[in-house]
């Protein structure tokens, strides 16, 4: 039956646009974020937080415009709750890069250690593979595509929680300065979140694969 109901169903020319501009301003924002943690020059870094914060604005844009399009819309690709859910955890994940962005600069946060960058690579893995994911939201020829992507999200969180309370460990085990301690904790936790958000945007997209079978 659902698969005859969608053959009459227009072809969404609103909300997978909206999709495919999230997930590549993902990539975009994951891979400035590790520019910015990988730079020892504090205007190359400052320059790069910038670039995050109007990256961040571009997705918050993106969520107005399908939020809108939930409101104006009589028919929708998925269920109205699913796209909401799949949407604000998009955005959350921008969000979070750019909390963890602006508390390097606010903090002034000098020690960025191998572990915010493995962290910050590892976001990059999962906003691409939410934009390949998004992209076969198009037509779900190939769902074993979003099922693949949502079970390496699942991995590569809890591998986030992991390194992340690792780092926290070795900072009280080595960081005599209570200030830096907690600043450094800070962005680590930050940018665990913002894997947190990818798993959120997985589970989304896989209550819509299941809705979808």
């Amino acid at each position: 039956m659902n698969s005859v109901f969608k053959f009459f169903i227009p072809h969404d020319k609103k909300f997978q646009p909206l999709f495919e501009q999230s997930g590549k301003n993902l990539i975009t924002i994951s891979e400035t974020l590790l520019l910015a943690l990988s730079t020892n020059d504090v205007n190359t870094r400052n320059k790069h937080i910038k670039k995050i914060e109007q990256l961040e604005r571009n997705g918050n844009k993106i969520r107005h415009a399908a939020f809108l399009g939930l409101s104006k819309s009589l028919i929708t690709p998925f269920s109205r709750a699913d796209i909401h859910t799949l949407v604000s955890a998009l955005y959350d994940i921008s969000d979070y890069i750019r909390a963890a962005a602006i508390s390097i600069e606010m903090y002034n946060i000098m020690q960025l250690d191998k572990t915010m960058i493995k962290l910050a690579k590892l976001l990059i893995e999962m906003c691409r593979d939410l934009d390949s994911a998004l992209k076969e939201l198009r037509n779900l020829k190939n769902k074993s595509i979003i099922s693949d992507v949502c079970l390496r999200i699942y991995k590569g969180e809890s591998k986030a929680d992991q390194l992340c309370n690792l780092a926290v460990a070795g900072l009280f085990k080595t960081e005599a300065n209570p200030i830096e301690l907690i600043k450094q904790k800070e962005l680590l936790q930050t940018l665990e979140m913002a894997t947190d958000r990818c798993d959120d945007a997985a589970n989304a997209l896989e209550a819509i694969l299941l809705k979808n079978s």
